[in-house]
């Protein structure tokens, strides 16, 4: 009897860049990839931060490198990639939040939310794709969404929409870019203990309601976030594109 063969969820020689990636999800999603074997650039803003991760990493012997970069300088991102090998694994990991009631929204945080959440993830994609159909050579962009992608919140109406816009934005490229190879999808995470979420979950109320929507009954963790990142990324997905796989805990299942 001839069985089918369970498709490999390493990625060796495959190059990944992460956005966002030496904090919270993003520095869980570039230890996961260079865990299953790729080579993973980590980008960020701040040069101390990049260098200190990659350096970490290195020591446990994996295959990294760096790069101070600004994501919403959109210039230097498409400089940046052009100027690199392929990406053939792409995780659009950092974002922003600004949170407030309908009353107490400003333009500035608007701008701000929207910005990184939508606006770089756009420009960042176009950037890496680019390069990929240069070399007719197929990818996986990873969208790190939210579960206020799917839902709403109380005095998140910005970052809920710009995640909103967020899933949009990945069932269209999916269709744009299945000819070609390269799949999108997004991970939904619910709250995850970050330093991102630290200072809301630290009020008793908001923590308390936050659990109350999790049917497991616990917060999220970034090592949560590790495996579905490596999933998407590797063959064990290869016909999986246009999709959001939750990581919510069941908050979205009523």
């Amino acid at each position: 009897m001839r069985f089918p063969k369970t498709p490999s969820f390493r990625l060796d020689g495959k190059r990944a860049l992460v956005t966002g990636g030496t904090r919270g999800i993003g520095l869980g999603a570039s230890v996961a990839l260079a865990e299953a074997g790729a080579h993973v650039i980590v980008a960020a803003r701040t040069a101390a931060d990049v260098e200190q991760v990659v350096n970490a990493m290195a020591s446990s012997g994996w295959s990294v490198e760096g790069v101070a970069l600004d994501i919403t300088d959109f210039d230097a991102v498409r400089s940046f990639v052009a100027d690199s090998q392929p990406f053939h694994i792409l995780v659009n990991s950092a974002g922003t939040a600004r949170h407030s009631d309908l009353a107490g929204i400003t333009p500035a945080d608007y701008q701000a939310v929207m910005q990184i959440n939508l606006g770089a993830t756009i420009f960042v994609t176009q950037a890496v794709v680019a390069r990929l159909r240069e070399e007719g050579l197929g990818g996986s962009v990873i969208n790190v969404s939210s579960q206020m992608g799917h839902v709403g919140g109380p005095s998140r109406a910005v970052y809920a929409a710009s995640k909103h816009a967020v899933e949009g934005l990945t069932k269209a490229l999916a269709i744009e870019l299945g000819a070609s190879d390269i799949r999108v999808n997004t991970v939904c995470p619910t709250f995850i203990e970050t330093e991102l979420t630290a200072r809301n979950l630290s009020d008793p109320d908001f923590r308390s309601w936050v659990l109350s929507k999790i049917k497991l009954g616990r917060l999220g963790r970034v090592e949560d976030i590790m495996g579905p990142i490596v999933f998407l990324a590797s063959d064990a997905a290869s016909l999986i594109t246009g999709t959001a796989l939750l990581v919510d805990g069941g908050w979205t299942a009523e």
